[in-house]
């Protein structure tokens, strides 16, 4: 085994969206798999210090690591390929470079000097780079970069690239160049202009990529490889073909047919094996060979952008294939749901989760949602704020309080069911302070969480500020619905339950952040197995 690390630089060109995060999630998964201790970074080149204060709709869900971190949704993607858990190291923002570097200017650490891009935002982009790698903790180590190269705000992370290549020396980094070559169906063919262009840019910066992705919608026929070989600098066996897939996860194998973990090793001057996908390849049996399917209901108000839920969606993907089910996810906009077209939109679901969110924009829809599946008997989960909205509807509804509320909606609510937690109640600024990171739970025996986790005490992440009010806990519990998961040192409610009811559970916390490909998160498997189980009985019935 390697005794340094080694560096691979994920780059992009011609287009965003291409699927770097996937290629690099994919090539580690390779090499993971053939005994190499791999690990994911991701540099965004926005100024925010991180996704928490940014609109789903800028940039996806934000996605949660155990150490609190606030991070891109790639990051994601690196621990359900990988089932290693990421952390704040995994992630670094020009926003979190540039205030470093200032911060080191007003303790005068620069003796003086002007502080500039080169060196001074270079030396500390290279520092963070190597962060993971100097650990002592893996061989490899994969940064993407966000964007693509030829943005402006990614020049400083090129140039760093470029000083890495040339301090770490031949054969400990390598660079990879995602690319697009597009089909022009009036021309009926593949171009490659828009690769060699973007090759042609990053050469500018004074980097050779080492290997060439193209992502295609069609075969990449020999002679254009051996074209794109010619003129991007590139080898013809480093010229990899990425086409499109039926899912991300079938990408390793593909990665694995093109030979791009070989290339890789070769150019690391590393040893080359079969890798195991043994455990992979029977998670994509399940998932293309369903025996049944189910449809659940998604309620948010951001479901027509699906990377504002995407963990959520890739759990169920994993659930799916544990129960060897598909799983059909519909997505309702809670903003156009009301009493009038509830039966409508929702009878036919065989579950329903209610989706994490903030504000108040398309929370009556949320509740009017857990009313329908509470009243029918229809599975339901509801996460963060989905479960805050199950506790209120739950509290207008059953107990009569109908001015029950949260006092992130209603600050003056006369019957706050939902409060702000007291650590937060002198927070003014809004990023990085709210709720974050893995916290412990306890779980009541006999309770569906139990059951599910099959231990009594767990540790899942949260990002919130508000939570359940227990000066009602009582009233509430009296009325049917339990607490049956508390934390053991804040008393705060985790988890609630409707025992009579068929499968109905609420989390503050965020379980979709944990669910891997090798682990798929029990809260999601025992709820797709209890659709299975409610569509079944729907059909007898019927």
């Amino acid at each position: 085994m390697t005794t340094t690390t080694k560096y691979i630089f994920v780059t992009g060109g011609v287009t965003s969206s291409l699927g770097k995060g996937i290629i690099a999630a994919s090539l580690a998964k390779l090499l993971q798999a053939q005994g190499y201790r791999t690990t994911i970074q991701k540099l965004d080149p926005y100024i925010n210090v991180d996704p928490g204060t940014m609109n789903p709709y800028e940039h996806g869900e934000c996605y949660v690591t155990d150490d609190g971190a606030e991070t891109d949704l790639d990051l994601g993607h690196y621990e359900r390929f990988l089932n290693v858990p990421t952390s704040q190291s995994n992630n670094v923002t020009t926003g979190r470079i540039y205030q470093s570097v200032i911060d080191k200017e007003r303790r005068g650490e620069f003796l003086g000097k002007t502080v500039q891009v080169i060196p001074h935002i270079t030396d500390e982009i290279k520092s963070r780079v190597q962060l993971l790698g100097k650990s002592g903790d893996y061989d490899i180590v994969i940064t993407e970069i966000g964007g693509t190269v030829g943005d402006i705000e990614s020049l400083p992370y090129i140039e760093a690239v470029r000083q890495l290549k040339w301090d770490l020396g031949e054969h400990n980094a390598i660079v990879i160049h995602l690319t697009l070559v597009p089909y022009l169906s009036a021309a009926g063919e593949l171009k490659t202009k828009p690769t060699q262009h973007s090759v042609k840019t990053l050469m500018e910066s004074g980097v050779m990529a080492d290997i060439l992705v193209c992502r295609t919608e069609h075969e990449l026929p020999m002679e254009l490889r051996r074209k794109l070989a010619l003129f991007c600098n590139v080898r013809e066996e480093a010229v990899i073909q990425s086409i499109d897939a039926s899912t991300i996860y079938d990408v390793p194998n593909l990665m694995l047919e093109q030979g791009l973990d070989k290339v890789v090793l070769k150019k690391l001057d590393l040893q080359s094996d079969a890798p195991d996908l043994t455990q992979w390849n029977q998670f994509l049996k399940r998932l293309k060979n369903p025996k049944s399917e189910v449809t659940i209901g998604l309620i948010g108000k951001y479901v027509e952008l699906q990377d504002s839920y995407k963990s959520i969606l890739e759990s169920f993907i994993h659930a799916g294939a544990e129960n060897e089910v598909k799983v059909n996810v519909q997505p309702i906009h809670s903003e156009y749901l009301t009493v009038d077209n509830a039966a409508k939109e929702l009878a036919h679901l065989d579950g329903v989760l209610v989706a994490p969110g903030f504000g108040e924009r398309g929370v009556d829809g949320k509740i009017e949602a857990v009313k329908f599946v509470r009243e029918n008997n229809i599975p339901f989960l509801g996460i963060c704020l989905g479960m805050q909205m199950a506790v209120i509807e739950y509290a207008r509804n059953v107990l009569g309080l109908k001015n029950a509320n949260s006092t992130e909606m209603n600050p003056h609510t006369s019957d706050p069911v939902i409060d702000l937690m007291e650590s937060q109640k002198e927070v003014t600024e809004k990023g990085g302070t709210m709720r974050l990171g893995a916290w412990a739970c306890h779980l009541e025996k006999g309770s569906i969480a139990h059951d599910v986790y099959q231990t009594t005490e767990i540790f899942e992440r949260h990002r919130h500020r508000y939570e359940f009010n227990n000066a009602y806990k009582k009233q509430i519990e009296d009325a049917g619905m339990k607490a049956t998961g508390l934390n053991p040192d804040t008393g705060l409610v985790e988890i609630v339950e409707i025992p009579s009811h068929n499968w109905f559970v609420g989390v503050q916390y965020h379980p979709e952040y944990k669910s891997t490909v090798a682990n798929p998160h029990p809260l999601f498997v025992a709820f797709v197995k209890a659709a299975v189980k409610f569509k079944k009985a729907k059909t007898v019935s019927v």
